[in-house]
């Protein structure tokens, strides 16, 4: 038995060793083939899922999107709706007979509405007609009816059509052409024909906080269980970068009154009834500081501030929490380099849920659903297969993969990703790494950083398109989570602040020396990159430090007074620095950790990427940084792509900004 054992042991070590030799690494092609899988929403009675797959067609430069539809009993899979442009959002009604989704309309001027697929027959049917769009919705609970949140128009259209168009300009982007308008709340009614009908909710100069789904879930909009009540976010204004004076209100449905919920009057967001409506849970920054962790606090449904439920037990900046059918509560958030998952019941421990190298998607917001059985639903990933669904019976069960869209991308040679761990300054501090396919310990290899954004944000060991086409060129690739990190809890999410840039410089070469310690790296050979904060933080680095030989700066913030004065949320930075750079004189603070101060000190070759209607960080910040590094007469490249948003939405463009970052390394890494 033992030799039989070990003969098939050994067959099996074969068969995987020349498996993984035949296989080819990844490839700039491999890319556009990658599936996406988002939007997750698990039926009330937890047994069907629907969700949005998402493929790239190049030849057309679009995502085509598809609500799917996946049967947990059969385990069988199938698509509902076809040709959807800007699908996104799924919802089912509190029956399961109908989902809710978010589309685009076929007006002339497309807006996104809201359509309802009977699931008994029949095709989809507009529920809105909304002039300026839908950006997010949710079902009353007795299925009748759907609130939504629209856009107002502006109050002197017919003065615009004039062109009497000049507008007050308020906390906004520098490049808006005019004033926002209030976000309110409406009601779609169903009759008993099929027919939908609309009617205002509220009405006012406050506004709720804009969601433009499904790349902002925005602050949801949720029913007391009895179908009464709403509760939302509540700004005093439309303008989103006042989105720091937002409070928490519930709206009496029939009576039109709007009511606080609690007394901080400020920071707050993201209100949700618990299923017995004796609570709302919302978002509240730790200890009531704006530069703090996110924590979630519960308070009665009838009013007052309640309790901190996240800051003492999982101490990190929460992504989103979900309502358990039994009033636990599920939180995410990032932890080391996990995305994690925890229940936490209002009386009791909160307990993390082994999700066995699973990483729940959640950029800023957990892509997640619950049944009422207790079930979980989730997109994901792991370190060496990209997006898919994945599904828990329970909060206790492992989790179990029910799609197989990746498996391509799985199959093919990919790098090993490891975490790394180092300690720095008083911080226990971490990274991710890949390792080039094939890696051979007894052989020196080049480094190449990628730096995550944010900065309130985290590299985690899931799958990376680019740091694997990195890696397939046989380097090394280092994601350091520096200070103002959110994975590494309150203390470490709060070091960054008024230190933007020389702190988490620090830890970014702590890190390197900590790869170095554990990995053959050729020092000699050394680059750095990043996209958003982790442009900032590539642009400070080759200002402050002289051991690079190639680096990709994307979308960076080089001058963070241009930054407050031109971005649209711009003015948070004031958080940060203890007040706007106009006042107290804060503006030699600004200026010190601006990258474009050390600009004059860079001398490694340099790729700057930016989208032209780039309003998170305005692209004169790259044509800045462009023209100190040219009139240097350092080696610079800059590369505007002309299109709206803080990244490139199309899939050309966005493999074009794959295959310049990659081929600006490989042609300066040599």
């Amino acid at each position: 038995m033992k030799k039989h054992a070990l003969a098939s042991l050994t067959l099996a070590l074969t068969c995987a060793t020349t498996a993984m030799a035949a296989a080819r690494p990844i490839s700039l092609d491999d890319v556009p083939k990658i599936v996406g899988v988002g939007d997750v929403a698990i039926s009330h009675d937890g047994k069907e899922i629907a969700f949005v797959v998402t493929r790239e067609n190049l030849e057309h430069d679009r995502n085509e999107r598809t609500l799917e539809l996946y049967d947990l009993a059969s385990k069988t899979m199938r698509a509902i709706t076809y040709d959807r442009k800007a699908l996104a959002s799924p919802a089912w009604s509190p029956d399961d007979t109908k989902i809710a989704f978010l589309a685009l309309d076929g007006a002339k001027d497309p807006k996104q509405q809201i359509f309802v697929l009977d699931l008994r027959g029949g095709d989809p049917v507009p529920a809105t007609d909304a002039k300026t769009g839908v950006q997010q919705f949710a079902w009353r609970p007795d299925g009748g009816a759907i609130a939504y949140v629209s856009a107002d128009e502006p109050a002197n259209a017919a003065q615009i059509k004039k062109h009497l168009d000049a507008f007050v300009v308020g906390d906004q982007a520098f490049d808006d052409r005019s004033a926002p308008t209030s976000n309110h709340l409406w009601l779609a009614t169903h009759a008993n024909d099929g027919t939908w009908s609309s009617k205002r909710l509220t009405s006012g100069s406050w506004s709720i906080p804009s969601a433009q789904p499904p790349s902002s879930p925005g602050p949801p909009i949720s029913w007391s269980p009895d179908g009464t009540k709403l509760v939302f976010t509540k700004m005093p204004n439309a303008y989103d970068a006042d989105e720091d004076q937002a409070i928490v209100a519930i709206l009496d449905v029939a009576s039109g009154a709007v009511t606080p919920l609690t007394t901080h009057g400020k920071y707050e967001g993201f209100g949700e009834f618990s299923p017995d409506g004796k609570y709302v849970s919302y978002w509240y920054p730790n200890g009531g500081d704006e530069a703090a962790v996110n924590d979630v606090r519960v308070a009665p449904a009838s009013g007052g501030d309640g309790k901190d439920v996240t800051a003492a037990e999982i101490d990190t900046n929460v992504q989103r929490a979900i309502w358990m059918p039994n009033d636990d509560l599920l939180i995410s958030g990032h932890k080391g380099t996990d995305a994690a998952l925890w229940i936490k019941p209002l009386d009791a421990p909160a307990k993390r849920l082994d999700l066995d190298g699973v990483q729940p998607a959640q950029f800023f917001w957990l892509d997640a659903s619950v049944a009422r059985t207790g079930a979980i639903a989730f997109a994901g990933s792991q370190a060496r297969h990209p997006s898919e669904l994945y599904y828990l019976a329970s909060p206790s069960a492992k989790p179990e993969r029910l799609t197989s869209f990746n498996d391509p991308t799985a199959q093919l040679a990919l790098g090993t990703v490891e975490p790394i761990a180092w300690s720095f300054e008083g911080y226990d501090e971490d990274g991710v790494v890949t390792l080039p396919p094939g890696y051979d310990a007894a052989k020196h290899y080049p480094l190449v950083l990628v730096i995550h954004g944010g900065p309130n944000s985290a590299s985690i060991t899931s799958f990376s398109s680019l740091n694997q086409l990195l890696a397939a060129h046989g380097y090394i690739v280092f994601n350091p989570n520096y200070r103002g990190s959110d994975n590494l809890g309150a203390k470490y999410w709060y070091g960054i602040v008024g230190d933007a840039g020389a702190g988490p410089g620090r830890d970014v070469m702590a890190g390197i020396a900590a790869v170095e310690h554990h990995y053959p790296i050729d020092t000699s050979r050394i680059a750095v990159s990043g996209w958003s904060y982790g442009g900032y933080m590539t642009s400070w680095m080759i200002g402050h430090y002289h051991i690079w030989k190639a680096a990709v700066s994307g979308a960076a913030v080089n001058d963070l007074i241009d930054e407050y004065s031109l971005a649209d949320n711009g003015t948070g930075w004031k958080y940060a620095f203890g007040g706007s750079p106009y006042v107290h004189g804060n503006v030699a603070r600004y200026i010190e950790q601006s990258p474009i101060s050390a600009a004059w000190n860079v001398t490694t070759p340099t790729l700057i990427l930016s989208d032209v209607d780039d309003q998170r960080v305005p692209i004169p910040q790259s044509y800045k940084f462009f023209h100190a590094l040219k009139d240097r007469g350092t080696k610079v490249e800059f590369w505007a792509y002309p299109v709206a948003g803080h990244f490139p939405g199309d899939p050309v463009r966005q493999l074009d900004v794959d295959r310049r970052w990659v081929q600006w390394i490989v042609e300066n890494l040599k």
